[in-house]
Formats: structure tokens, sequence, C-alpha cells
């Protein structure tokens, strides 16, 4: 399916240790909108999409997804590696240690595990690329909400990259979903494209 390069897509090279900022960086991990999401979203509707080139834009997107989620672990592991139990209890990071320790685990900021709920994959190109460009736009404004709290540059720098492929993901739906619409005999899909239709 892809070749691996065994480097990160950016590198992360976080100096200082801060539980507090791993305590919402790893929405991105394991959160509603954040990259494990969006792969196993992606990877699941590529199957439904009505040609080739499609089925290879979803692939590639996803793929790229993992590479992001090994992103925000390597992140989440920096920010917490070394941590004594003084640090861990003065920063709040006390809850997710007790069940975790220091582990990396798919979990939301507000604490909420990583659910298949988060994903959507109707087997409808129209509806599922709608899906998509509204899932990268969710993530878009989770990474300008991080860097709205985080001043690290050690931390900013990654984060500003991922938000950068979110923008391109999202301009690459929009030519997916401009070229199934094209394809239709007109723009109205359901009054004029019968196949749509439930028999």
């Amino acid at each position: 399916m892809w070749q691996y390069d065994k480097k990160l897509q950016f590198p992360v090279k976080i100096k200082n240790p801060d539980p507090r900022a791993a305590q919402i960086i790893i929405s991105q991990y394991g959160g509603p909108d954040g990259e494990l999401g969006a792969s196993l979203r992606y990877l699941s509707q590529r199957y439904t999409m009505p040609n080739g080139k499609l089925k290879g834009l979803l692939t590639d997107v996803a793929t790229e997804e993992l590479g992001h989620l090994e992103m925000i672990s390597a992140m989440v592991y920096q920010l917490t590696k070394g941590l004594t139990p003084e640090q861990i209890k003065a920063s709040g990071f006390d809850k997710y240690f007790t069940d975790h320790t220091l582990g990396v685990y798919p979990v939301a900021a507000s604490g909420v595990p990583w659910t298949a709920a988060y994903i959507a994959s109707k087997g409808d190109p129209i509806t599922d690329l709608h899906e998509d460009l509204a899932a990268e736009q969710k993530a878009r404004t989770t990474y300008d909400n991080l860097l709205r709290l985080i001043d690290d540059p050690d931390i900013r720098e990654p984060l500003k990259f991922l938000r950068e492929r979110e923008i391109v993901h999202y301009q690459r739906f929009g030519e997916g979903l401009e070229s199934v619409v094209d394809s239709l005999d007109c723009r109205n899909v359901y009054a004029f494209n019968p196949s749509y239709d439930p028999k």
C-alpha cells in the first residue's frame, strides 16, 4: 500500500517536558477530530469511491494521517518522558497516569476514550467527501486551538506543520468532490441520477 520511511514526517524534538501540553495535544491522537479517527475514516471510505483516482486520494490521505498520528504520539511521549510523581501531581496529569502510566493512549483532552463513533463511512461518495471536508476543518480548528494555548516553539512548529496538512487535505477532498459532481448527469444528484436512488 505504501513505503514507510522510518522517520517522522516532520521532526519532533521537544526539550522541556510539559504534561499540561500533553494533556491537550493528546486530543489529536484519540479525540473526536484527531488523527486516529481520520486515518480509519478514510481507509474505510476508500472502498466505495467511484473510481481509482478517488480511492487513491483516500488511501494517500489516510496513510499520511497515520504519519500524523505517529507525530502526535512522539509529542505526547516527549512531553511526559521522565516526569517525577511531584510533576505528575502538580500538573493534573495524575488522573491519566493512574490509568495509563506514561503510555500513549487514544483519548480526548476531555478524558473520553477514542471510539469508532468518531468515524463515518456512509458508502455514498458525495456524503463521505462532505464528511471528509468537515473532518479536515474540525482538525484544523483543533490545531488552531492548541496553537492559541501553547507557547513553546518546540511544540508549536510540529503543530503548525500538522495544521498546514489539514488545509491541504481539505483542498484535495474539495477537488475530489468536484470531480464526482462534475461526472454526474446534472448537479441535482437525486433527481437526475436514478442509480443513486434506493430501489
